[in-house]
């Protein structure tokens, strides 16, 4: 429990008393005003000035339902756009869920709620109902914000304005660093959030991840505004906030690493049958999957093709304390998977009516597609050169593969391709800056 944070205050900084050690720095303009260094391609700006603890100390965890309460009433009661952040234990627990979630709003100061007391933060989310949500990199934590009720109606994502003003780094240490002249440790990025109770450090870290996001927020949103690229950012703070979730991926067990290695449907189906008893297992155990195995112990057991359980145990990370206990679930997956009949074998790759997902690939299933293909990306990476973007911001990257392998009739038509790209949810601003392009380079069919 930490000290109280009735006594902070946000979104402007005076510089002369918020210092990483607590002493008067020196006099300096306002940090909402950085210099021409903080542009895109301008020189380097001067070392950033360690920040290691927020004003006031720590501040108080919320972790009771009348301190929730408490806080609920000044949130609301305050005034402007909230910072938001989550921790999770990604690395460490099954799921996303979040296990700390980070508040900061003008007159109110930044709050720590720890969710796992309660059932949801409900109640929390329709607190900041009338309130801009910002939050860096909104598309990791908007999933586990949800999870524990809490949704934004308005939003300002500091990472994707970051994306659309062309900055190379888009790390909320490096912006931080670069914008406002503070650098941010990070040091407790990969801790166990779950665990309790949390040290104290580890509140100070997450603490400092909304100290600034405010500032960050309006430095952003004025170079956007100086760049004409606001409205651009609105479009897609407004599809995030409205989007649904993201379908589960099909055949997830593909994706373990060093796949590539494995020869015959035979071994892929032993890649599977591991892989699905893995999950089941950490699924059971609240546990990250790679803790219960790791992907390189599944490649090594279908490489190796043990035909009894000892031979199983003979290999590496198997004859381990922990795997031995585990090891009649290894066994009984690799049996069932060779009890397969053919029809019942996965498929050497998922091929299936899309695109696939190698380039290289193209050629081999439709060279006229992969004509497409080049030319498609082509108009893409000229667009998004012209306007200083990342490609994959300025078109889902999935999309225009999709738009390259099965065009629709009329595909040399401006409207068509428009109207085409609105359909799977491509931005107005999207469709304005590629539609023409993209005709012109479907014209041919």
């Amino acid at each position: 429990m930490g000290a109280p944070v009735s006594g902070w205050s946000s979104h402007s900084y005076d510089p002369d008393v918020m210092t990483s050690a607590g002493s008067a720095a020196p006099e300096q303009s306002s940090l909402a005003e950085p210099g021409p260094e903080a542009l895109p391609g301008a020189p380097e700006a001067p070392a950033a000035r360690p920040l290691t603890a927020p004003r006031g100390g720590p501040p108080q965890l919320v972790d009771t339902a009348a301190s929730l309460a408490a806080v609920e009433q000044r949130l609301q009661a305050a005034t402007g756009p909230v910072a938001v952040d989550a921790e999770r234990a990604s690395g460490h627990r099954y799921g996303g869920r979040a296990y700390l979630v980070q508040l900061h709003r003008a007159g109110v100061g930044t709050l720590l709620v720890d969710p796992v007391p309660f059932a949801d933060l409900t109640s929390l989310s329709e607190a900041l109902a009338d309130a801009e949500w910002v939050i860096h990199a909104a598309s990791q934590d908007l999933p586990c914000l949800r999870e524990a009720g809490m949704a934004p109606r308005r939003l300002f994502d500091t990472e994707l304005a970051g994306r659309l003003l062309g900055y190379e780094r888009v790390g909320l240490a490096t912006m931080v660093e670069r914008l406002l002249g503070w650098s941010l440790a990070k040091e407790h990025s990969a801790q166990d959030w779950s665990a309790r109770p949390l040290p104290g450090s580890w509140l100070t870290y997450a603490a400092l991840d909304v100290e600034l996001l405010l500032e960050l927020r309006d430095v952003l949103a004025a170079e956007l505004d100086a760049t004409g690229k606001l409205e651009w950012a609105e479009q897609e703070f407004g599809w995030l906030v409205t989007a649904p979730p993201a379908p589960p991926r099909v055949d997830p067990w593909r994706r373990v690493s060093g796949i590539h290695r494995v020869r015959g449907r035979g071994g892929l189906a032993e890649v599977r049958a591991l892989w699905e008893a893995r999950d089941s297992l950490a699924r059971r155990r609240d546990v990250a999957p790679h803790r219960v195995l790791p992907d390189p112990a599944i490649i090594a057991a279908v490489a190796a093709h043990p035909v009894t359980r000892t031979q199983l145990l003979a290999l590496p990370v198997f004859g381990g304390p922990r795997m031995r206990r585990a090891i009649d679930t290894w066994w009984e997956a690799l049996t069932a998977a060779r009890a397969l009949s053919d029809d019942e074998l996965p498929q050497s790759s998922p091929h299936g009516d899309g695109p696939p997902a190698v380039a290289a690939r193209w050629a081999e299933r439709d060279p006229v597609a992969a004509t497409r293909l080049t030319a498609v990306r082509g108009v893409l990476t000229t667009v998004a050169a012209e306007h200083g973007l990342p490609v994959e911001n300025l078109l889902e990257p999935a999309l225009s593969r999709r738009l390259a392998w099965a065009p629709p009739a009329g595909a040399g038509s401006v409207d068509v391709v428009a109207g085409w790209l609105a359909e799977g949810d491509a931005r107005e601003w999207q469709v304005g800056l590629t539609a023409p392009g993209l005709a012109a380079a479907l014209a041919g069919g």
